[in-house]
């Protein structure tokens, strides 16, 4: 079992930028599969970006490609989510989480089975 707690959400201007950070519980970090979420208000909670077990591998969402880059420090049980060039639409609660899962598209939240509280970002025009 793995526990998450996302920080470095906070309010910014357009074009800003902004470290979350997801830290992890547990000895066994590494083995987990690591997916950033985010859920605007009225909105489905939907993905934003993943990194594989090992950091060599990391996706994501169309919306964010070129603006945002995931990283992780498995010494640290510790994933990044750089975030450049914010844009109002933006503005959202971020959630990581965490599978084991070694199957799967990692793009769908029910593919996760461990959740953070959450880190609201909001982005101001």
């Amino acid at each position: 079992q793995v526990q998450l707690v996302e920080s470095g959400g906070g309010l910014v201007q357009a074009g800003d930028s902004l470290r979350l950070s997801c830290a992890a519980s547990g000895r066994t970090f590494s083995n987990y599969h690591i997916g950033w979420f985010r859920q605007a208000p009225g909105k489905e909670r939907e993905f934003v970006a993943g990194i594989n077990w090992s950091g060599r591998s990391s996706y994501y969402a169309d919306s964010v490609k070129g603006r945002f880059t995931i990283s992780r420090d498995n010494a640290k049980n510790t994933v990044y989510l750089q975030m450049n060039s914010l844009k109002p639409e933006d503005t959202a609660v971020y959630y990581c989480a965490a599978t084991q899962t070694r199957w799967g598209t990692f793009r769908a939240a029910n593919e996760y089975d461990y959740w953070g509280q959450g880190t609201q970002v909001t982005v101001s025009s």
